[in-house]
């Protein structure tokens, strides 16, 4: 795991599962008691990591296959890692982050049919050791997932990103992957389902995490890293 005076949750799922809105509840909750919080997301979540997630979300990248978008996911998630995730743990901050290594392994490890040991080999150089704590994957049926995508998208007017676009078929073989990642890592992952009100979710989510963290509370609250 992390190994550090922090704790460090990941958010995983497929698109539309709300893990953006649960992050900022289980946010709320623990500054209220004296933690100290960072938000992040993936792609992205340092300034190189920034700059990366607009190649890879607006699909500019996609044209050169899915083995170097890999790569850019791995670059990006290096920079994140060293730059804001490793000093915020060694700091005590609890970081809460909207996707991680286990999303890499989904989207193009599985879907993305690219080989196992050239996934894995990418993931080890990216994380460097810092491993989640815990890692929620919210469950949800891929068709109401792009539902509330879409429905998002259109109140922001903005088009389906690079993965929001692809078939339904394809959403629904990544909801079985994390699951499979989920039964095969029960010690990090915790399964929480979806479909339930947003208010549910929040309880259930701030019970897992509750027994993981610190035992010293952090009377200062950084601001978020990423809104």
């Amino acid at each position: 795991m992390s190994a550090a005076p922090g704790l460090f949750v990941t958010f995983e799922g497929g698109e539309g599962a709300g893990k953006s809105t649960q992050i900022r509840l289980l946010a709320d909750s623990l500054r209220a008691r004296g933690l100290t919080v960072l938000m992040t997301r993936e792609p992205g979540g340092s300034r190189g990591a920034e700059a990366v997630r607009h190649v890879l979300l607006s699909g500019a990248a996609e044209p050169y296959g899915i083995r170097m978008e890999a790569v850019l996911f791995a670059a990006a998630r290096s920079d994140h890692v060293e730059e804001v995730i490793r000093p915020a743990l060694a700091a005590g901050t609890v970081v809460l982050c909207d996707r991680f290594m286990d999303s890499s392994r989904v989207y193009q490890g599985i879907t993305g049919n690219l080989e196992q040991p050239f996934i894995e080999a990418l993931e080890r150089v990216a994380i460097n050791g810092v491993v989640p704590d815990c890692t929620i994957v919210f469950d949800l049926p891929a068709a109401i997932g792009l539902e509330r995508a879409r429905k998002r998208g259109a109140g922001e007017s903005a088009a389906p990103d690079r993965f929001e676009k692809e078939e339904l078929e394809t959403h629904e073989k990544r909801r079985e992957a994390f699951l499979d990642i989920a039964e095969r890592e029960p010690l990090r992952c915790r399964v929480v389902d979806a479909t339930q009100a947003p208010e549910a979710i929040a309880a259930q989510v701030l019970a897992l995490v509750e027994p993981l963290l610190p035992i010293t509370a952090h009377g200062r609250q950084d601001p978020e890293h990423v809104s």
